[in-house]
């Protein structure tokens, strides 16, 4: 007969442990053999579940419904950052921010939505590729829990800052990719020694090139990217990181908050629960019921 199995995956961290321990010794969760936490927390909270793959699979599919609302308005145009770009009035109905969305028509939601839409095939192509490879570093060093709150708060931020600055219509990823590297220049800054200073500098290397894009291309919204960054350096400064500050109950439930106030600031009910360019100021228009 065979005996009972006594190792496995913690539901939390997926590191290998034996399922009798009292905690698991990498990330600290209480009783990870436990038949509850091996069933809904590694469903819903981290476990067999890529929060990073399903963050992109989600702008993938808003990307594709943004088109398929109003085929007959996508954009093709010279400019390649632009190309089969949803219409402008498909990204106000699922949700794109700015003070025309906030300030005429009290969508303060959007805030949230705006992070998932995408003005272009390029727009959506370049943010997440780099979403695709911060993304997983960042869980690896902060955790699942503290990434998805990284990625929600600094997106949040970004997109407040340009509609205190008068962006009138903005969307895109890029200001939670931001915080992204944000997070990671506190993480490379705090750690130090080789591996630290390495970090620390492709983090410089990329706000450069943020920088200088940002100021060579028009129609970026330097306040998102901007707001994201520094609230993302923020962010990881009170959350901790890994190697100091092992994910708590708290950080989980910071998670599952985020997670629920997503889901009812969606308006069509799939948002989950973050190259680093372009969250797109589109030009302003009037938007009337019916039109």
């Amino acid at each position: 007969m065979a005996s009972p199995r006594t190792s496995g995956l913690c539901p939390n961290c997926r590191k290998l442990i034996s399922l009798d321990e009292p905690a698991c010794p990498y990330c600290g969760i209480a009783n990870p053999g436990s038949r509850w936490r091996m069933s809904f927390l590694s469903r819903w909270t981290g476990g067999n579940l890529d929060l990073v793959r399903l963050i992109i699979y989600t702008n993938a599919a808003f990307y594709l419904l943004s088109i398929l609302i109003n085929p007959a308005g996508m954009g093709i145009t010279m400019n390649p950052l632009m190309l089969f770009s949803p219409s402008e009035s498909s990204l106000f109905l699922m949700g794109a921010t700015g003070t025309l969305p906030i300030t005429q028509f009290h969508r303060w939601w959007t805030l949230i939505t705006a992070s998932f839409l995408h003005g272009g095939l390029l727009h959506i192509f370049f943010n997440m590729m780099a979403l695709n490879q911060l993304g997983p570093f960042v869980v690896a060093e902060f955790g699942v829990h503290r990434f998805a709150v990284i990625y929600t708060v600094t997106g949040i931020a970004g997109f407040f800052l340009s509609y205190l600055a008068g962006i009138p219509f903005t969307i895109g990823a890029s200001a939670s990719i931001c915080g992204l590297i944000g997070a990671i220049l506190y993480f490379a800054k705090s750690r130090g020694g080789f591996y630290g200073d390495a970090m620390y500098r492709q983090a410089m290397g990329w706000v450069v090139g943020l920088v200088l894009f940002g100021l060579l291309i028009p129609g970026i919204n330097n306040w998102a990217h901007g707001g994201g960054l520094v609230v993302g350096v923020a962010s990881a400064f009170i959350l901790g990181y890994e190697d100091r500050h092992k994910e708590t109950s708290f950080h989980r439930i910071l998670h599952l908050r985020n997670r629920r106030s997503a889901d009812l600031g969606c308006p069509v009910g799939i948002l989950p629960a973050f190259s680093v360019h372009g969250v797109f100021p589109l030009r302003e228009q009037r938007i009337t019921d019916g039109k």
